[in-house]
């Protein structure tokens, strides 16, 4: 799935960006909230559920605890293959979607460098094929060569398309490691080179999806016209079963500061050059966080932002220009890219990126613009509520961080920002020993000016 968003308006996500769930919030006028009961099954499945009877309409979301940060070096990508695995059937639904499209419902999922997402939607009357469909491939996933071979070439021909053979498209192949030299998130999902993927075995497969799927590193929600007691008493019945799993502990290298700038400038057959900044920030879990993000869009979010007002509308140094937040569990980035106009070098762009840094490093934003902002966040998540099935992932994300109430409480935490920390934050993210730089040239536009 990919979002095209148009950059003088919104903010847009890179395809990889579903790391960062959208996060759904409290009303602050109408005091609503997402309501929600938990239990958890022998086996460790943790399950949350959302009463909405204004739909006639369920949604299964299981998030598993697993992405590419869970990789080994040597064998990346694997997260992302199993994304596509899982809807190879099981051993006792060889189709999982036409079993699925019998009873109306529509499936999908998302793989990130922190989660596997998977969820259906369906009418509510048929909630026990949905559960029934999600038990049976935790329990008893099909590995079959035919299946994997598929899926391979599938997985394969998306790297190529989307990574390889698409402009700009292999620029985060090139900033994560430039950006990370220590933590797996220095490959992207989709892994770090094709041969990983092509030389998988079936045992590798086997031995991923036994310690990454289990009961116990997972959380499902289901909300819509749903009832509490039957859900609980149908996830016994089909989950009840399984055995739980050998309990997976994560023991990732942490990133060490960054002392240094680092830069890397790399040519391609591209329109026009590109301008890739990447600065370590807060994780989603650390103090900062908020405030960062806040940042993001003080920088970047609709026409009368600091970088597309003055350097792209005003200024004409940039053709389009966007900062964004990864919201990344472990160790951030807080990115900058942009496209300078034609005319306009890469340094003299960066350049004028720098200044307005410093100006929001030295001088404190006006409450104006600071509300301005934190209206946007507020009103944004609010029609997120809206969708069963944004609430079930939020539920379920907000669970994995450690409290699935965050999905109620998480936007006082944006309205408590003040400027004076937006500034710290500024401070703080904002220097140049923190910054990884990747200078995207064009060859065609290099060519176009010695012919000129």
């Amino acid at each position: 799935m990919i979002i095209i968003l148009k950059p003088a308006l919104k903010k847009p996500r890179p395809y990889h960006y579903y790391e960062k769930v959208l996060t759904g919030f409290k009303n602050a006028e109408k005091n609503e909230m997402v309501s929600y009961q938990k239990f958890i099954l022998e086996n460790g499945l943790r399950v949350l559920v959302h009463e909405d009877h204004n739909t006639a309409m369920a949604c299964v979301n299981i998030l598993y605890d697993v992405g590419a940060r869970d990789e080994s070096p040597e064998q990346t990508g694997f997260a992302h293959l199993f994304e596509h695995l899982m809807f190879g059937g099981s051993i006792n639904i060889p189709n999982f979607d036409t079993e699925l499209q019998k009873v109306g419902g529509e499936n999908n999922a998302f793989t990130s460098n922190d989660i596997t997402n998977y969820y259906i939607t369906l009418p509510s009357s048929n909630l026990e094929t949905a559960l029934w469909l999600e038990s049976d491939r935790m329990l008893s996933l099909a590995f079959s060569a035919q299946s994997l071979e598929v899926q391979r070439n599938v997985v394969i021909e998306e790297f190529k398309q989307r990574y390889l053979n698409q402009p700009y498209g292999d620029a985060w192949l090139k900033l994560r490691p430039l950006a990370y030299q220590v933590h797996p998130y220095r490959w992207a999902t989709i892994g770090k080179e094709l041969s990983h993927i092509e030389e998988a075995t079936m045992e590798d497969v086997k031995a991923f999806f036994k310690l990454h799927y289990n009961p116990q590193n997972a959380i499902m929600v289901v909300s819509g016209d749903v009832h509490f007691e039957e859900v609980k008493f149908l996830t016994q019945k089909w989950f009840g079963d399984i055995e739980p799993g050998v309990k997976y502990n994560r023991q990732l290298p942490k990133e060490p500061e960054q002392k240094a700038m680092r830069r890397e400038t790399i040519w391609a057959e591209v329109p026009l050059d590109a301008l890739y900044i990447a600065f370590h920030g807060p994780s989603r879990l650390e103090e900062g966080y908020f405030a960062m993000d806040l940042l993001s869009d003080i920088l970047s979010r609709g026409s009368s932002s600091r970088l597309y007002r003055r350097l792209v509308k005003e200024g004409k140094l940039f053709s389009e220009i966007n900062a964004y937040v990864m919201g990344s569990i472990d160790s951030n980035l807080f990115i900058i890219e942009g496209k300078p106009t034609a005319g306009i070098s890469l340094e003299e762009a960066e350049r004028a990126v720098w200044s307005e840094l410093d100006i929001l490093k030295s001088e404190l934003v006006t409450q104006n613009e600071l509300e301005k902002v934190k209206n946007k966040i507020e009103s944004t998540n609010v029609f997120a509520e809206l969708s069963i099935l944004d609430k079930a992932m939020n539920l379920a994300y907000h669970e994995l961080l450690g409290d699935a109430d965050g999905i109620n409480t998480e936007v006082s935490k944006y309205l408590l920002v003040s400027a004076a920390e937006v500034q710290r934050q500024a401070q703080a993210i904002f220097r140049p020993e923190n910054a990884s730089i990747l200078l995207y040239k064009s060859k065609m536009e290099e060519e176009a000016i010695h012919v000129g």
